[in-house]
């Protein structure tokens, strides 16, 4: 994490088109050797949004935490794939608020789409999140700024229960700052 924080911001976040898309076989294939052996209800989450959303053009692989009594708050690392520009490391942190209580910790595959270029990532992405497990399972979220969509599938651990609203702040560079 270290060498993430003190490495320059890659030349290629300002490159041209990443069109190129994953098929729902890789991204399976790919979460398969993330997940490990909790990759058995994988396969129905990444059909489900593949179904709903299309093919991303990229996804992320990475881990994440968070805590919620009423207002909360996650924060995770991973690593951006796409076909046409490489691989990047990217951060996320926000604050949320609802009707939640408990902790969680996931590993964590996100599909993203249309994604024009990797600097689209960036920023602020607002959704909505309802959890409701005492040991763990899979979970899939939808966030959205403009015209990106970024599907976080979680396979995690914890106990949590209720539903929430908030944002993932993504960047380039870890903060303690949900904002």
């Amino acid at each position: 994490m270290l060498c993430a924080v003190g490495a320059p911001v890659p030349v290629a976040l300002a490159q041209g088109s990443l069109s190129d898309t994953y098929s729902g076989e890789d991204l399976v294939d790919s979460g398969k050797q993330f997940f490990g052996s909790a990759s058995q209800g994988l396969a129905s989450v990444v059909e489900r949004a593949v179904s709903q959303f299309g093919l991303p053009n990229g996804y992320i692989l990475g881990e994440d935490a968070g805590g919620a009594l009423f207002a909360g708050a996650r924060y995770g690392e991973g690593v951006l794939h796409t076909r046409n520009a490489g691989e990047f490391n990217i951060f996320w942190q926000g604050p949320s608020i609802g009707f939640d209580v408990g902790g969680d910790g996931s590993k964590v595959m996100m599909l993203v789409y249309n994604l024009s270029q990797v600097s689209d990532t960036l920023g602020r992405f607002a959704g909505v999140d309802g959890s409701a497990y005492v040991l763990g399972g899979f979970g899939m979220t939808v966030l959205k700024r403009g015209n990106v969509v970024m599907v976080p599938i979680r396979s995690g651990v914890g106990a949590r229960l209720g539903i929430n609203v908030g944002y993932l702040k993504f960047t380039n560079e870890p903060t303690w700052n949900p904002f």
